[in-house]
């Protein structure tokens, strides 16, 4: 069973962009991330949808769309009632500094607890360089201060630690495999840069030239950490 992520909801298309890369990303760094799969919506469900508005949305979403594992018997992450191991919340903080994830907040966790373990969801939100493509790679080495409002932030002990070991395991061409997996007809409805071959460019060189020392976006976690402990 999945939890389906439909293409013609919120920022459309994007969400699922950020959603597939944010995630394989995730998992090339061995952080927790439910399974990733492909699903085809078929416009006749609309047919015995009661609701108008779902009946739109799945007519929108028609086509290719998204899904996570649904992990049966899992609950949403209490930062009061768990307390993460400083290694893995200082890999996660440095995760979503490093996708700009502005998404993962005491509001809203995007994180699941199942088996007695996190795991990491809804990435959506991510990447948000994506909603404007004007100079695209001169914002790669931009600090992220939203990451103040993270809610692992004060268990995030180890960034320096993080920070040595992480970008160790994405080298370019792993993320350009990753990147390679957004399907073309995601990227084909913006006409700013033509093709879904230049859009796939712009993302890789945007991940990989975010991993330049020094990261800023660590730098920035690291102030902030300092600011909430």
């Amino acid at each position: 069973m999945y939890v389906l992520k439909f293409s013609g909801a919120g920022q459309g298309a994007k969400a699922l962009v950020a959603e597939l890369i944010c995630g394989e990303l995730a998992r090339a760094l061995g952080l927790p991330v439910p399974e990733l799969v492909f699903i085809e919506l078929n416009v006749e469900l609309a047919r015995t949808e009661p609701d108008p508005e779902i009946q739109a949305l799945i007519r929108a979403s028609e086509g290719l769309n998204i899904g996570l594992d649904y992990l049966p018997g899992s609950v949403m992450f209490d930062p009061i009632v768990e307390q993460p191991d400083a290694a893995l919340a200082s890999a996660i903080v440095w995760f979503d500094a490093y996708v700009t994830n502005v998404d993962r907040t005491a509001r809203n966790t995007n994180m699941l607890m199942w088996h007695r373990k996190l795991q990491l969801i809804d990435h959506g939100a991510a990447l948000y360089f994506h909603h404007s493509w004007t100079d695209p790679l001169a914002r790669a080495g931009e600090r992220f201060a939203l990451i103040k409002d993270h809610v692992l932030l004060r268990f995030a002990s180890r960034l320096t630690e993080v920070d040595a070991a992480l970008p160790l395991k994405l080298t370019r061409e792993r993320i350009r495999e990753i990147v390679a997996l957004v399907p073309d007809q995601w990227l084909s409805g913006d006409s700013t840069l033509g093709s879904p071959a230049a859009y796939r460019e712009i993302y890789v060189e945007y991940l990989w030239r975010r991993l330049e020392s020094p990261r800023a976006f660590v730098q920035e976690a690291m102030h902030a950490r300092t600011l909430c402990v």
